[in-house]
């Protein structure tokens, strides 16, 4: 019989421990910084029906849906995001839930488009939205939610861009273009990766719009510097028009309420060239980008919606929410070696070789697992090179040596991995608490150092 030769399908990956293991811990501390905040997690099916999924991106976004007929001979897609499961879901179960709904969700999503550089086919999305609410605290709070999101992952030096369609939708009605508003948006979102000439041609082309409003809207998107010196100059370019007014009001107080909810202004730029491809925003808009890496495109991304939900109820259930590109972020952190060496989620090894002894190996383990510390037991009674060797490969950072005369004296011996150095240290089953102390200032020490 022949072998299959075993391989993954384009676009998708494997993820070995040594990445798995920071993947895991990323999701943890987007679950606390959550949260932190009053979002609760909740869970959408995998498959929706395909209704629900087609027309809320964009063409390029329907084609891009996995999509097959079921058992039950039901058209269904397998979900692109997790924003328009969460319209469904909130339209679905608002009156259970009430409103405003703060809710995070951390899951696979699925999109056949081509792979490059950190960007699968399939890849996980942690989201965070508040449902139920047109308040500008919730446009704020979102802001803030990413500052502390990308902080506390180990960034400092990253930007959050923000914009308001809705000033663009005032400049549009000031042009009397407003209903050329989706083909305008497709085209600006490209600016920054085809430059302004290729920009203004496609805009006129897709948009059937004159060179002279074309470059209206340019000028809008070239607005930059300083954000005083933005909001300065909008009410001009913009015309005076009263919707683009209140757009750029709005805006301004987003920015200030950023401010004053602790985000550095370092970190805040605003960016009204920014559109987001998806056509269900209708307000602020969100980009975040790695001043390191930018390059890789936006690490957390979001914006308004407040009439995707109303495509499944009557019911007026504005949306604001984000959300955080886990695997992209992931490969900026490969990029950056910014990852832990470890492919270990346990600090610390207990060497085996001493089978006379099996049974206090055990009970040491249990021990150290009951004060705290995350402990692996080597399997087979090898030479102590062979477990030694094994331990420095897989990344620990402690080995516990008790042999005979170990066990006989009440003492272990622990070598830290990195520096090699040994110490005894008193060990009884009955009083752990002396090496629990030791390891756990071992770990903290390598983690402060990492």
């Amino acid at each position: 019989m022949s072998l299959i030769q075993p391989r993954t399908l384009k676009g998708f990956r494997d993820y070995l421990p040594a990445v798995m293991i920071p993947r895991e811990q990323m999701m943890q501390t987007a679950r606390e910084v959550f949260r932190s905040f009053g979002f609760a997690p909740i869970d959408t099916p995998v498959l929706e029906h395909l209704e629900i999924l087609t027309g809320k991106g964009s063409d390029e976004t329907d084609r891009q849906i996995y999509r097959f007929q079921d058992n039950g001979k039901r058209d269904v897609g397998m979900r692109f995001d997790l924003t328009v499961p969460l319209a469904r879901f909130a339209a679905q179960h608002a009156h259970a839930l009430g409103t405003p709904f703060k809710r995070y969700h951390i899951a696979p999503v699925w999109r056949g488009e081509n792979p490059q550089a950190g960007r699968y086919r399939e890849f996980v999305q942690c989201d965070f939205d508040t449902i139920g609410t047109e308040s500008v605290l919730a446009d704020i709070e979102a802001v803030a939610v990413i500052d502390s999101l990308l902080a506390t992952l180990g960034f400092d030096a990253f930007t959050i861009s923000i914009n308001n369609r809705v000033i663009l939708s005032g400049l549009l009605e000031h042009l009397d273009l407003s209903g050329k508003t989706v083909p305008i948006l497709r085209s600006l979102d490209k600016l920054g990766k085809i430059g302004r000439e290729k920009t203004a041609a496609e805009m006129c082309k897709v948009a059937e719009i004159r060179p002279e409003q074309a470059e209206a809207v340019l000028a809008l998107a070239e607005c930059d510097g300083d954000a005083v010196s933005v909001f300065s100059r909008l009410p001009e370019v913009t015309g005076g028009n009263e919707k683009a007014a209140a757009g750029i009001d709005r805006l301004k107080q987003i920015y200030e309420g950023a401010l004053a909810s602790g985000v550095p202004a370092s970190r805040l730029r605003i960016d009204v060239s920014i559109a987001r491809g998806l056509d269900y925003y209708t307000g602020v808009i969100f980009e975040t980008t790695l001043d390191q890496l930018p390059g890789i495109g936006s690490v957390c991304s979001g914006g308004r919606y407040d009439n995707l939900a109303g495509l499944y109820t009557k019911q007026h259930l504005p949306g604001i929410g984000a959300s955080l590109g886990l695997d992209r972020l992931l490969a900026a952190m490969e990029e950056l070696n910014l990852l832990p060496e470890a492919s270990t989620p346990a600090p610390v090894l207990i060497a085996f070789f001493d089978r006379d002894f099996r049974d206090d190996y055990l009970r040491l383990a249990n021990n150290l697992r009951a004060g705290g510390v995350a402990v692996e037991v080597y399997p087979d009674a090898k030479k102590l090179g062979v477990q030694l060797k094994y331990a420095s490969h897989k990344g620990f950072t402690a080995a516990i040596i008790a042999g005979g005369n170990e066990w006989s004296e009440g003492r272990c011996q622990v070598k830290t991995l990195a520096s090699r150095e040994s110490v005894d240290v008193p060990y009884s089953h009955d009083d752990p608490i002396r090496l629990i102390e030791l390891l756990q200032k071992i770990i903290l020490d390598s983690q402060q150092k990492s």
